[in-house]
C-alpha cells in the first residue's frame, strides 16, 4: 500500500507483548548480531524509537527485529528493541519470535516437534516447538549459560537500607531482590509501586556494582531488577521491571534463568531438576537445569526455559519522513516517573 512500510506480527507471551518485525526494515550494519545490535543502540537508533515509542507504540510492550543469521548454524537473528535501548536476548520474546517463524512458514514446521535455532547477541539459542495443526502449542528454549557473578550483594538505598541482592546472567545481568525486602507483595494491584521500586534499585546498582561478560564484549550493565517471591505450592513468583517504569507481563525467561543460576550456585537446584516460575499476572513458564558449563573461569548452568505464545494480529507501520513524530515521544503520565532517562 505504502512505498516504505513495515510488516509486524502481534505477538504476546504470557500476556508479555512481543512484536515480530518481519517486512521494511533497513540494513543493519554489522558482521555478528552483536555488532548489529552495537550499531543500534551506539551510531542510530531510529529503528528502535520509531517502533517502541508513542504514537505507535505504547510502555507495555517489546519489539523484535527479525534478521538474516550472521552464523551458518542458525536459522535466524533476531534483536530485542525496547524503549531504553536494543538488548542481547528476552525469553518471552524469544518464544514470541520462534512461534512466528513457525506460523508464518518462515522457517518450515515439523510436527510434533520443529527445531529453530536462533542467532542473538548473547549466543546461539536453540528452541524446540512442539507443533500440531499448523500451530505452535509451546516452544522450549536451550537458552545461553546462566551463571552468577555476586550473591547477596549489599545495596545501599536510601528508601529501604541496605537490601540484598544476587547478581547473575541468564541472557542479560539481573539484580535478583526477595520482594519482602522492599515490603511488598508481587501482586497486580502493586505493579506501579514495584515498577517504581525497580528503576530506584536500577539507578543504585549502576553506582554501586560493576558487572561484564567474561566473554561478550559490551555486556557490561544490569538490564533489569527482578523481584521475586515463593508461591505456597513451591513455585518461583517474579516481577520483572523495566525503564522507564513497568513490570514484565510474562514470568521472564532470562530473568529465571538468571534465578536458575542462584539457585544452582546455592546447591538448592541439581542438573535435572526444573522449578515453576510465575508472573504477576499468573503466567507460567518452566525452567529446567539440563546441564553445566564454564563461561570464562565461572561455574554455569544450561537452562531451559518452556512457555507458550500466541500470535493474534498483523499491523503495517507507514514510515512518512513529513511525520513530525517519526523519532516518537513518551509521557510520564503513562510511562512512569523515570521516563527522561529513556534514550
Amino acid at each position: 500500500m505504502w512505498k516504505n512500510s513495515l510488516e509486524l506480527l502481534l505477538v504476546h507471551a504470557q500476556g508479555e507483548i512481543g512484536k515480530v518485525i518481519v517486512g521494511g526494515a533497513p540494513e543493519i550494519p554489522g558482521a555478528t548480531i552483536l555488532d548489529k545490535m552495537n550499531h543500534i543502540n551506539n551510531v542510530d537508533d531510529s529503528l528502535r524509537r520509531f517502533v517502541t515509542f508513542e504514537p505507535r507504540a505504547h510502555v507495555a510492550m517489546t519489539v523484535n527485529l527479525l534478521l538474516e543469521p550472521t552464523r551458518p548454524d542458525a536459522d535466524a537473528g533476531f534483536i530485542v528493541l525496547q524503549a531504553d535501548k536494543a538488548h542481547p536476548m528476552s525469553g518471552s520474546n524469544c518464544i514470541c519470535v520462534v512461534t512466528a517463524l513457525l506460523e508464518t512458514g518462515r522457517v518450515k514446521m515439523a510436527e510434533p516437534e520443529t527445531v529453530v535455532t536462533l542467532d542473538t547477541a548473547a549466543g546461539l539459542i536453540t528452541a524446540r516447538a512442539h507443533c500440531k495443526d499448523g500451530r505452535c502449542l509451546s516452544v522450549s528454549l536451550d537458552n545461553v549459560p546462566a551463571f552468577v557473578l555476586h550473591l547477596d550483594q549489599a545495596v545501599k538505598t536510601p528508601k529501604w537500607g541496605t537490601i540484598r541482592a544476587d547478581i547473575a546472567f541468564g541472557g542479560v545481568f539481573y539484580a535478583l531482590v526477595d520482594v519482602q525486602q522492599i515490603g511488598l507483595s508481587i501482586v497486580p494491584d502493586n505493579a506501579r509501586a514495584l515498577a517504581e521500586a525497580g528503576i530506584e534499585i536500577k539507578a543504585l546498582l549502576k553506582q554501586q556494582v560493576t558487572v561484564a561478560h567474561p566473554e561478550i564484549e559490551g555486556l557490561d550493565e544490569i538490564a533489569y531488577v527482578m523481584f521475586r517471591d515463593r508461591d505456597p505450592d513451591g513455585a518461583v513468583r517474579t516481577c520483572t521491571t523495566l525503564k522507564p517504569g513497568r513490570v514484565d507481563r510474562s514470568p521472564c525467561g532470562t530473568g529465571s534463568s538468571a534465578n536458575l543460576a542462584v539457585l544452582h550456585a546455592k546447591g538448592l537446584v541439581k542438573v535435572g531438576d526444573s522449578r515453576i516460575s510465575r508472573s504477576i499476572i499468573g503466567g507460567m513458564f518452566k525452567a529446567e537445569a539440563i546441564g553445566e558449563a564454564a563461561v570464562g573461569n565461572l561455574k554455569a548452568v544450561l537452562p531451559r526455559i518452556t512457555g507458550e505464545a500466541w500470535v493474534y494480529g498483523r499491523e503495517e507501520l507507514r514510515i512518512d519522513t513529513a511525520d513530525p513524530f517519526l523519532t516518537g515521544f513518551a509521557l510520564s503520565d503513562t510511562w512512569g516517573p523515570q521516563v527522561g532517562e529513556l534514550g
